[in-house]
């Protein structure tokens, strides 16, 4: 495995890192402020756009579709340090067109869609003219397990009739979400893995209703975090994704790519937390001695450190993993890395605050909100209990291969 950045992904780097440094970092404040006058969607958002794509900084996550740009797409691993520098700020991604739930989607399209969905949905998604969300979890049942899934998707005629209820539907309340991607079932008989299909939804359907926004951890997003309701809304057949009971697999293939890039964005906060833990350190004396000169806050600098190197690289395997073989070949690393980057989040950003004192618990710094996501991540695409059951499973699997080889380390008693 070689983790060294392509010349193209350094020279994307020192691109972005510069953006972020001349425009996104010094326009927190106003975006701060226009967030707390009430604006679903900062101003501000909006006129970086421009500016990221006349420097060749958009779709970096899926560009290179036309058919005169061959070989231009990123890989997964040379995406991944991209994603973790975008995530140092957590609305930055939207100014590159890279932001989640849209990458997923777009993927989706750019995978499945037809011409015709292509140039309503996809085409303006890519163009950044609008916005999507994805609607799979529900409040009624165990989302985790898409087999589960109980909203109804029934053919009539040359149109589907939908209806359930959604809920956590991130990004639906931004103004410029337009569609969504609904997952539900077409035929409730079928095989387990068979029965879910996935449609288009506009938002301005009738029968479609954005009921409230839901607060996380006691936060409201700008985009929103909302719960839907589908009352016998009608939508072409033709807004079909793929064909019927091809829903589970249409998700798989979205999520093994958004794992990775909510991982790389998470190690980009892990790195803020730890550079701010730094700073606070060396700038706050107490009984004497400057933070880090104390071992309990030097060894959190430290195990910080060691717990992010450990993460991103095993982030980068996965990435590499998926690029050389696909999303199912690296089905162990990716449920690895979404049990293991959150709790490394949530662990060095709690650090973080503990050094900062109450001020960490403040709005002062970005710390609370960075620790907010990261429990939200152990939650969001997937729990952290499924993953992990992932992973023994299929490490069980390994040790049934290897029990005879493995009773030569026994020593017989009697």
């Amino acid at each position: 495995m070689d983790f060294e950045f392509s010349p193209r992904t350094e020279n994307l780097r020192r691109q972005l890192l510069e953006f972020m440094e001349r425009y996104i970092i010094p326009a927190m404040p106003r975006y701060a402020s226009e967030l707390a006058a009430g604006s679903r969607h900062p101003r501000v958002v909006e006129e970086l756009k421009p500016v990221a794509r006349s420097e060749g900084l958009w779709n970096l996550f899926l560009p290179g579709l036309q058919d005169d740009e061959p070989g231009q797409r990123l890989s997964n691993l040379e995406y991944a340090p991209l994603a973790e520098i975008m995530g140092r700020v957590a609305w930055a991604s939207e100014v590159f067109n890279c932001s989640a739930p849209d990458t997923g989607n777009m993927e989706i399209l750019h995978l499945f869609a037809t011409p015709g969905q292509r140039e309503r949905w996809l085409d303006p998604l890519l163009e950044g003219n609008i916005r999507s969300c994805f609607a799979m979890t529900e409040p009624d049942t165990a989302s985790s397990d898409a087999t589960n899934i109980q909203t109804s998707i029934r053919r009539a005629g040359d149109q589907y009739v939908i209806n359930g209820r959604k809920w956590f539907i991130s990004g639906a309340a931004h103004p410029h979400c337009k569609v969504a991607i609904v997952m539900g079932v077409t035929d409730p008989d079928g095989p387990p893995h068979r029965r879910q299909s996935m449609i288009l939804v506009p938002l301005d359907a009738p029968g479609v209703a954005v009921v409230r926004d839901l607060p996380v951890m006691q936060h409201y997003s700008a985009e929103g975090h909302c719960e839907l309701t589908f009352r016998d809304v009608h939508v072409p057949a033709s807004n079909l994704i793929h064909e019927e009971g091809a829903g589970f697999a249409i998700a798989q293939a979205r999520l093994g790519p958004g794992r990775v890039h909510h991982c790389m964005r998470s190690i980009g906060q892990c790195e803020l937390a730890l550079e701010l833990m730094c700073a606070r350190a060396a700038e706050r004396r107490t009984f004497g001695k400057y933070l880090h000169q104390h071992g309990t806050v030097a060894e959190w600098i430290a195990l910080s450190r060691i717990e992010i190197e450990q993460a991103r690289l095993l982030v980068l395997k996965a990435a590499w993993l998926m690029d050389r073989a696909g999303p199912k070949a690296a089905a162990h690393e990716i449920a690895m890395i979404k049990a293991l980057v959150p709790r490394v989040q949530t662990t060095v950003c709690d650090r973080a605050m503990q050094t900062f004192g109450a001020m960490g618990l403040s709005a002062d710094t970005p710390l609370a909100m960075l620790w907010t996501w990261g429990r939200v991540l152990r939650l969001a695409d997937g729990p952290d209990e499924v993953h992990l059951r992932s992973v023994a499973k299929q490490e069980m699997q390994r040790s049934v291969e290897r029990r005879d080889a493995l009773d030569a380390y026994l020593v017989p008693r009697g």
